[in-house]
């Protein structure tokens, strides 16, 4: 009964950290208005979500209203470092169709509309 034990603990500890999802931790975003924002993505249910935590501009760290505001929103998995959702753009107050295509250090967000055929698109750098 022991060894059962040892080995459910084992076989779990050993794929828990595979299990993490690649797209959370803090990301920097593109200059976008005049302004950038670092986003804190976290775990929404089975999706991941990303909201403004810090945001700078020319002058430096500033407290913007947006600090707190969810800007990726229900992004599902779907495969292959790609996620499928909906975006929040800050500086004209629009949903998005979402988009994200994460490769390592480097996740590319694009905002759709046009049922995604015409796309804005930013490359946004983990922090970490």
């Amino acid at each position: 009964m022991k060894a059962l034990k040892l080995a459910a603990v084992l076989a779990f500890g050993l794929t828990a950290p595979a299990l993490a999802d690649p797209a959370l931790g803090v990301w920097k975003t593109q200059v976008d208005d005049g302004a950038y924002a670092h986003v804190t993505m976290g775990k929404c249910g089975a999706n991941v979500c990303g909201t403004i935590s810090r945001t700078f501009n020319a002058s430096g760290e500033y407290k913007s209203e947006n600090i707190g505001k969810q800007i990726v929103r229900s992004m599902k998995p779907v495969g292959g470092g790609k996620y499928e959702g909906k975006v929040w753009r800050p500086s004209n107050n629009k949903i998005y169709i979402g988009k994200i295509d994460l490769a390592g250090n480097s996740l590319k967000l694009a905002g759709c509309i046009a049922g995604g055929l015409l796309c804005s698109k930013q490359t946004w750098t983990r922090i970490k």
